[in-house]
């Protein structure tokens, strides 16, 4: 297996035993990026120089006996939605083509801090909203498992770039499944953590109360490892909870006894693609043959409702944060001279994609005088119900357990005029994001067409612990997380 092929764990233990150099492995992905990239275009920004000068500053350190971070000479992507000093963040987004943060991301601090390289920003669908990375500004992503197919969304680029081997590791955000649904169609690890495990200062934000930063990894060990990493309290960041961070990797290989697995039958309907049922079934199995207890429970309001409320909550807190987009602060500003109400509507015309501008407008509605009430009150009443319903079903099982997307990667193009098809692959992943608990993705099995497919557990909040060693569980007892795609 060559240097690419190989998890982040594989690689600090390579740099431990002297079998390979933080430079040699940083030539090893860049040289991948080079050939694989202009097909699969998972990276935005690349800089060569920048992330040589990194690895070999990390070689320095070993060399001399100083303390290393638990990530040394790991290169890890970013996707571009995270604040990078002195390196250009986009958000995929024509507005801020040009903008240059003075500042780091909490989380890219926290890389830093253990002595990760970062090897480049990833491609996205435009400010975080889309299902398939066909929203960026910039380039379609494609899956590196079917290049005429999506790779999934909003952080496309970030489960791309790890499918095909130009990172071992890396970040992406999670609104709706923006994490866990593209883990799932690229076949590899994605973790939504508990809101408020992680920072969200230096996250450019789409809706407050739904976006989670967290990792894409080949396996759940490496998963493990990256929130050892980001997890923790933040004083910048009013909603980060003050817990202490579990040293997940410690725990991860003892299996939980008396496991119960929640299975929602609304999980399992007509919408279901038959063969990923049948995946997902055989993945039920094996738990069972672990020795777990698959205890039926139903989520009839989340799964009725969960959609709807999710596209008036989001919307509406897209409308309030991408107000500050106005041409007069920074960002994009048009060129066409005129007075100061039409440069500010032909600035975010002219720098806002259709998908943002339809999402703000959406949430302009919701939030509008008379109608606030009846549209953005309602749906919060609602998202309260949906909580209880999951609060209610964990009282019966330790994990919920079911399918992380409805079908395995569609084909470029194929939904990008239907809107309400594409918000419909997030119909188990958005519950997560509505009710505030941690979710992952990790890869179960391949279509007969080569397709993978991603096996979803959800989990109370702040019990990504256990949810971690119950993910481990299924991937010991698996082959899926070795696979890798010919690019």
């Amino acid at each position: 297996m060559s240097l690419i092929e190989k998890t982040a764990t594989e690689l600090l233990a390579l740099q431990a035993s002297g079998q390979a150099t933080a430079a040699d492995i940083a030539d090893a992905f860049l040289a991948a990026i080079k050939q694989r990239d202009p097909k699969v275009k998972a990276f935005l920004l690349v800089n060569e120089a920048d992330v040589r000068q990194q690895a070999e500053a990390i070689d320095a350190k070993r060399k001399s006996g100083a303390k290393l971070g638990k990530l040394a000479g790991v290169p890890v992507a970013v996707k571009d939605v995270l604040c990078t000093k002195g390196v250009r963040t986009t958000c995929s987004s024509k507005m801020l083509e040009h903008f240059i943060p003075p500042y780091d991301a909490h989380v890219v601090e926290r890389l830093k801090a253990e002595d990760a390289v970062l090897i480049g920003k990833t491609n996205m669908d435009e400010f975080a909203m889309g299902s398939s990375t066909e929203n960026s500004a910039y380039q379609q992503t494609t899956n590196p498992w079917d290049t005429t197919r999506i790779p999934g969304g909003s952080s496309g680029g970030s489960a791309a770039c790890v499918a095909a081997c130009e990172a071992p590791v890396s970040l992406g955000t999670d609104t709706g499944g923006s994490i866990r649904q593209p883990a799932a169609l690229c076949g590899i690890v994605g973790v939504k953590p508990t809101y408020g495990r992680v920072s969200r200062y230096g996250l450019i934000a789409f809706a407050s109360s739904l976006d989670q930063v967290g990792p894409f990894a080949h396996d759940v060990t490496d998963a493990a490892l990256m929130m050892e990493v980001i997890a923790g309290h933040d004083t910048r960041d009013s909603t980060s909870v003050d817990q202490s961070v579990p040293e997940y990797t410690k725990t991860l290989n003892t299996p939980v006894k008396n496991l119960r697995i929640g299975i929602p039958k609304e999980f399992f309907d007509d919408g279901l693609d038959p063969e990923v049922g049948k995946i997902i079934e055989a993945s039920l199995k094996q738990y069972e043959a672990l020795g777990a207890k698959r205890v039926p429970i139903s989520l009839p309001i989340g799964s009725k409702f969960a959609v709807a409320v999710y596209y008036i909550v989001a919307t509406a807190e897209c409308s309030s944060n991408l107000a500050r987009f106005d041409g007069m602060h920074y960002g994009h500003r048009t060129k066409q001279k005129t007075d100061l109400i039409a440069t500010y509507s032909k600035t975010r015309g002219e720098g806002f994609g259709k998908e943002v501008q339809r999402r703000i407008m959406l949430g302009t509605y919701a939030l509008s005088s008379g109608y606030a009430d009846q549209y953005y009150h309602k749906a919060l009443k609602v998202r309260r119900l949906i909580k209880n319903e999951f609060d209610a079903a964990f009282s019966q099982c330790d994990v919920i357990l079911g399918p992380t997307s409805p079908t395995p990667a569609f084909k470029l193009g194929e939904k990008t005029d239907n809107p309400l098809a594409m918000y419909l692959s997030d119909i188990y992943t958005i519950s997560c994001n509505l009710v505030g608990i941690a979710g992952m993705s990790i890869p179960c099995g391949f279509t007969a067409g080569g397709l993978p497919v991603g096996l979803q557990l959800l989990s109370p909040a702040f019990d990504e612990d256990r949810m971690l060693r119950i993910a481990r569980m299924y991937e010991a007892a698996t082959d899926w997380h070795t696979k890798r795609p010919v690019v």
